[in-house]
């Protein structure tokens, strides 16, 4: 069992070294195909796609990027897309959905850009439209967290069937930042918010929001990202065959239900 504080996870997440999806797509999948554009405004560099195959399946990826180097961060935007790199992802599940393949995405985002540009571009309904549209999808949909999985930035690759998370990976609505930033006026106290707000992997699975924990090489995955990405792969094998097998109108309303069922308050 992982006994890492949620506040030592944040600070294995965000080890410079640790595996990126780079270097996560070419260790599990073959062919990877990788396409462009959004069709409406252009390219964004904080989410990849493509098709590739898995273990002999046709898949269509969908990846946010982080860098580990400043150059690598500043091309990517620092892992927060524009409203054009939702808009790609979304493009790439309708085209999925055409040709019957599953669809994996791959979380990495401290959360969307909220830049002037973005928002005049339309962020929040780039986000909103991907939440409805990615509910409706004819054809699986598996999404895992890989380190950081910040607020409606992440959800929007996160409608999915089945949800996984690597084992020091955080989700949740707001980063502990931003958490501290509003609560208290301070965001020094990052670290305090992270405890309070119960976004380990192990706390999703318990609140229903995440299905599977995917195991982590002690100190994290950047201590051997071969070990890691062997357990994402066996993982993905397993579910996404499982997924394939379910008839469409029971796809969808599991993904329904999947979603109407989080939540949990006391009165």
């Amino acid at each position: 069992m992982n006994t890492l504080t949620a506040t030592e996870r944040l600070a294995t997440i965000r080890q410079k070294n640790r595996p990126t999806v780079m270097d996560y797509i070419p260790a599990i999948f073959t062919d990877f195909l990788e396409m462009h554009g959004d069709r409406h405004y252009g390219d964004d560099a904080a989410i990849i796609g493509g098709i590739a195959t898995l273990k002999g399946i046709p898949v269509t990826v969908i990846a946010q990027v982080k860098g580990r180097n400043l150059d690598e961060n500043k091309k990517s935007n620092f892992s927060m897309p524009h409203p054009e790199g939702y808009r790609k992802a979304l493009r790439l599940v309708k085209q999925a959905e055409k040709f019957h393949r599953p669809v994996i995405c791959l979380v990495d985002t401290p959360g969307a850009f909220c830049g002037i540009e973005a928002e005049k571009r339309g962020q929040g309904e780039a986000i909103a439209r991907n939440l409805m549209e990615f509910m409706l999808v004819k054809t699986p949909i598996v999404s895992i967290v890989l380190g950081e999985g910040g607020s409606g930035g992440a959800l929007a690759l996160a409608v999915c069937d089945e949800l996984a998370m690597l084992e020091n990976a955080l989700y949740s609505v707001i980063s502990p930042r931003g958490f501290a930033s509003i609560l208290w006026k301070d965001a020094s106290r990052e670290t305090e918010a992270a405890e309070l707000m119960k976004i380990t992997a192990e706390d999703l699975v318990k609140f229903g929001v995440a299905e599977k924990i995917i195991s982590e090489p002690t100190g994290g995955a950047h201590t051997d990202m071969t070990f890691t990405a062997m357990n994402i792969s066996d993982y993905l094998c397993e579910a996404v065959p499982r997924l394939m097998k379910i008839d469409t109108d029971t796809l969808l309303s599991n993904r329904y239900e999947k979603f109407r069922k989080i939540g949990m308050f006391e009165e």
